[in-house]
């Protein structure tokens, strides 16, 4: 068996790992670990220990990507991902299956919008903050807004309101400029 496609069918938890590489294969776009987490728990498929260290070796042997955002850790299915859950992807039984995909029909709406509307800031070598604002539609960025904020407070705040209000402000933007 080539090593790129392979996870070790020894450990205890291959099946959690198996599931989690399904779960972000049944999107175009990254998912929050949260999101996840709690399906998997709520399910029992794997307890808290057994899907945080899946999680963990997924991450590390670059099945899937991380990044992390101020309010959220998101997780996407990488290439060598992809293939290695095709490879494997009959080990997942039917149910399973089934229950992710009628996870993602019940919660699409929800989980589109939560990964529609992000946010994110970060401290600048020069001290100050970065308020790094986004609405996104599918896998294209609508708009992009960098704003730079005295205080982490400030910048925590921008971040927070824009969630409520980026529609608004998107509208604003657009009717003005055109």
């Amino acid at each position: 068996m080539c090593n790129h496609y392979y996870i070790s069918m020894t450990e205890p938890h291959t099946l959690t790992k198996l599931i989690v590489l399904y779960m972000l294969d049944r999107v175009d776009f990254p998912v929050t670990k949260a999101q996840v987490y709690d399906f998997i728990l709520e399910k029992e498929y794997a307890n808290y220990f057994t899907l945080t260290q899946a999680t963990f070796e997924l991450i590390e042997d670059g099945y899937v990507e991380s990044s992390r955002t101020h309010s959220a850790t998101l997780l996407s299915l990488t290439d060598k991902g992809r293939d290695t859950l095709t490879f494997f992807q009959n080990r997942i039984s039917e149910g399973i299956k089934n229950d992710i995909n009628t996870y993602y029909e019940q919660h699409r709406v929800e989980i589109t919008n939560r990964m529609s509307v992000m946010t994110n800031y970060y401290r600048t070598s020069a001290g100050d903050y970065v308020a790094d604002l986004f609405a996104r539609e599918k896998s294209a960025d609508l708009i992009n807004i960098k704003i730079n904020m005295p205080t982490e407070e400030s910048a925590r705040s921008v971040c927070d309101n824009w969630r409520e209000h980026s529609s608004d402000i998107y509208s604003f933007i657009l009717e003005n400029l055109l």
